[in-house]
């Protein structure tokens, strides 16, 4: 640890460390300490801020200081003291704070990072104490009021204790406990229930709390279907191939790749009408992040929260993190994705595949070990989508290979280029497949249409088996029971259109 310099002498105040009767506990040293090392070291901020939580100094001119550090290292500017009285006079609150003079005392006493974390502790505990006061003398004097009733007081005492207990996860002393729930509130209460960002519940493309990732070869559309999704988030739309978009308040669009390209490819969704929408609810980061999204796990939570979006789109994953190929990069980006995540934020990725994968046949279903870089990428995607198809190519096939719940497609679609708009080809939804067939079809039939031909594996026949108990049990379809093979063999079970579905569609 760090020593502490001897204070100048000119330093006009005493140690105030009070916690009599007659003044409220505070820590004046503590807290010119924690400001010293911010303006001298601006990555103390990181460390002490979550500690510190909100309005914890004690004297308002070292609160004012505090938040001024704060707006010049969230803009990436200088925290040196020279700086900042340049932006307390600004404000016109240099002189309010003491003047140029004590700006400089208070970059002169001099700590290390790990004091200032300890002293930020001490500033955060004497700011709980005093709001811990403040609860107890309003509890008294509400309870001497005439006519005071102890049913509505006690409800208010439980409501402060409540605050404060959240106050306190928040800050550095409950670092250990803040994201730790009892058993029946995660099973319960933790969204899992949620309706999607994307699609139905039977058929989720983008479940809340976990990434929706999107991958692709250059120039087959994942961009052009990625601006659908955020403009239905944002409002201008109501679907993304033909399936429910919920709302987002604010979106952070991470333009890493290109962002000239991007801007032209969201310029042909976007017209004089929209500015409105977009001035402020979208909000789009050009070029490279500050730091690799391995080396500062923090860094896409802070971003987000920094911006206050709510949904963060990464565009694409290759620019956010070192290298993608590396399993403890990997991990650690997955870190930064979770750390995202549980602070409420949705996140959405755009990534590339295999080259290898661009050989395959065009009807042949992609698996994950075809999406570029370490397994651990897609194993913390809650969702990926696969586009396959040639570069600039109209019409591709979308895949859904990674599921919240049931399986979306394969779907073929249909972009226009000229418009920024995808829509879907009903030649491979099932239910127009079996509408389309007066003679029925077997979970085989309809297997080998929607992968393209050849012998269906095991696997593609279940899949479309529960597709069609779907099916049945929503109305659409009805099932004549097969018969079991003897010496004569046996007889697949047939699926036919209901007389309703075939009266809804014609």
């Amino acid at each position: 640890m760090s020593q502490r310099t001897t204070p100048p002498a000119r330093m006009p105040f005493h140690d105030e460390d009070t916690t009599g009767a007659a003044e409220p506990p505070f820590n004046v040293e503590a807290e010119r300490a924690v400001l010293g090392a911010c303006m001298h070291k601006a990555d103390v901020i990181d460390v002490v801020r979550p500690i510190l939580g909100d309005e914890a100094f004690y004297r308002p001119a070292h609160e004012t200081v505090w938040r001024a550090l704060l707006d010049q290292h969230r803009e990436d500017k200088p925290t040196d003291p020279i700086a900042l009285t340049e932006v307390l006079q600004a404000q016109g609150d240099l002189e309010r704070v003491g003047g140029r003079t004590y700006v400089f005392q208070l970059a002169d006493v001099l700590y290390g990072t790990g004091s200032a974390e300890h002293h930020a502790e001490i500033i955060r505990k004497k700011a709980d104490l005093r709001r811990l006061i403040a609860s107890a003398v309003h509890t008294l004097q509400r309870a001497q009021e005439p006519g005071a009733d102890p049913e509505a007081i006690r409800s208010e005492v439980e409501t402060e204790v409540r605050a404060e207990r959240e106050r306190a996860l928040t800050s550095g002393q409950g670092r250990l406990s803040r994201f730790a729930v009892d058993g029946w509130r995660f099973v319960k209460e933790s969204g899992a229930d949620a309706e999607p960002l994307w699609g139905t519940r039977e058929k989720t493309l983008w479940a809340p709390g976990e990434s929706l990732m999107i991958v692709g070869a250059p120039s087959v559309g994942e961009t052009t279907l990625a601006h659908q999704v955020i403009f239905a988030r944002l409002g201008l739309q109501e679907t993304a191939l033909e399936m429910p978009v919920a709302p987002s308040r604010r979106v952070l669009y991470l333009a890493m790749d290109r962002p000239k390209q991007i801007a032209k490819a969201m310029a042909r969704r976007v017209f004089a009408t929209d500015e409105a929408i977009l001035r402020d609810p979208l909000i789009v980061w050009q070029g490279p992040l500050p730091a690799t999204l391995d080396k500062e796990p923090d860094l896409l939570a802070d971003l987000a929260a920094a911006h206050q979006a709510d949904t963060i789109v990464i565009d694409s994953l290759k620019d956010a993190v070192s290298t993608m190929v590396d399993d403890s990069l990997a991990v650690s980006f997955n870190n930064a994705r979770n750390r995202a995540l549980r602070s409420g934020v949705e996140v959405l990725e755009l990534h590339h595949q295999r080259k290898t994968a661009a050989d395959a046949p065009r009807g042949q279903r992609p698996s994950l070990d075809q999406v570029y870089g370490s397994t651990w990428i897609t194993a913390g995607a809650g969702s990926v989508l696969f586009i396959r198809g040639r570069a600039g190519d109209p019409a591709v096939t979308l895949h859904h290979l990674k599921t919240p719940t049931g399986e979306v497609g394969p779907l073929d679609v249909t972009h226009d280029h000229k418009h920024g708009t995808t829509t879907v080809d009903p030649a491979r939804d099932p239910a127009v497949l079996i509408r389309n067939a007066p003679n029925g079809l077997t979970a085989r039939d309809l297997a080998i249409v929607l992968i393209g031909g050849g012998d269906p594996e095991r696997a593609d026949a279940e899949k479309v088996r529960r597709h069609l108990a779907r099916l049945v049990e929503s109305g659409l379809a009805t099932k004549e029971d097969g018969i079991a093979g003897g010496a004569g063999g046996g007889q697949q079970a047939r699926y036919y259109a209901t007389a309703r579905h075939l009266t809804a569609i014609g």
